[in-house]
């Protein structure tokens, strides 16, 4: 048995235009099921952990098959309810070279969105737990997810559980204004929080120096400004922020930093070249809590972390469907990628 992590938010029909076709083009769309949390679930099951996701899905054939896609990777969906009329979808256009990529929401009113104040056990749920993640995308779909997500926080905090926070802004949900007001009454419980090099600027109006991630130019001093400042407000124990250099929609640059509260940590940089990058955040954090709760010291959980979200790169879905094992080859410098036999 692996130790207990639980994480709480929703999970969509992801319906992608194939290949890299527009979404005007396509005449059908290869369906899979992604989250940021579900994606961090299925990393953590995937190396070993039990991994425990929350959420509401309809009752009908496409909320069974959604948690049936869950399950099919390991994650236990013991406490998922199956009620609500509706499993929300994202609809994704894959870029490549100088066109970005594109995500249109359609997930108003979905099962999760109308959860309630006490729907949830919490002190179940948390039984044996060690860790309970979620993300800034959890409170920004309803006002009642916001609700709810504080209920589970207070309920992690008196159950002495490790708490961990990605940032994740999401400008088509809620405005920064509104983040802002929200986040900064969640984050008094976290004790890990993860953000890009926009989340804490966005989310908090922390910015670093000398930067412009549009050109492919990041600065660490800068970072490292971010990463003390968010310590000095909320108290958290670790910040990690991810460094993403874009020169185009297919290649970037990949390296991550992580702050400890007195000393801070560089990971080495990998250039990569995107297959699929949604998710590449997710499997960052999902790296880097199974490195911390596996004994890992904070350089080697930070390598860790870079090195599974650089092979996410290279896997259409969002899940990152690597084993601990070829993560630790391409941290032993294996990125060859040639055929093994």
């Amino acid at each position: 048995m692996g130790k207990k992590v639980v994480t709480f938010g929703e999970i969509m029909l992801r319906l992608v235009a194939p290949g890299y076709q527009r979404i005007t083009q396509a005449s059908c769309f290869e369906a899979t099921y992604a989250g940021g949390e579900a994606n961090v679930a299925v990393s953590l099951a995937n190396y070993g952990l039990d991994a425990y996701f929350i959420t509401k899905l309809p009752k009908h054939e496409v909320g069974q098959a959604c948690r049936g896609f869950l399950r099919k990777y390991g994650v236990k969906a013991d406490y998922i309810k199956m009620e609500g009329d509706r499993l929300g979808v994202y609809y994704l256009e894959t870029g490549a070279s100088q066109r970005a990529s594109k995500v249109i929401y359609d997930r108003a009113n979905s099962s999760i969105a109308m959860i309630k104040l006490g729907e949830m056990d919490w002190d179940e749920i948390f039984k044996g737990a060690e860790l309970f993640h979620f993300t800034g995308i959890t409170p920004a779909i309803s006002d009642s997810t916001a609700e709810v997500t504080l209920e589970a926080l207070k309920a992690a905090k008196k159950a002495g559980i490790m708490v961990s926070c990605d940032l994740n802004f999401r400008k088509k949900l809620w405005t920064s204004e509104k983040a802002n007001r929200v986040m900064s009454g969640l984050m008094e419980y976290v004790d890990i929080a993860v953000g890009n090099e926009e989340d804490a600027e966005n989310v908090f109006g922390i910015k670093a120096d000398k930067t412009d991630i549009t050109i492919g130019e990041l600065d660490d001093v800068g970072y490292h400004q971010v990463a003390k400042r968010l310590v000095e407000r909320f108290g958290f124990k670790k910040v990690a922020i991810t460094l993403r250099e874009s020169y185009s929609a297919s290649d970037n640059g990949w390296s991550a930093l992580l702050y400890d509260g007195q000393e801070f940590y560089k990971s080495r940089k990998y250039h990569i070249h995107i297959v699929d990058r949604v998710g590449g955040g997710d499997s960052f954090c999902g790296g880097l809590l199974y490195g911390l709760l596996s004994g890992m010291d904070n350089q080697r959980a930070l390598e860790f972390a870079v090195a599974a979200s650089c092979l996410k790169h290279s896997i259409p879905g969002d899940f990152n469907l690597v084993s601990v094992e070829e993560v630790e080859n391409l941290m032993k410098g294996d990125g060859s990628g040639r055929v093994q036999r």
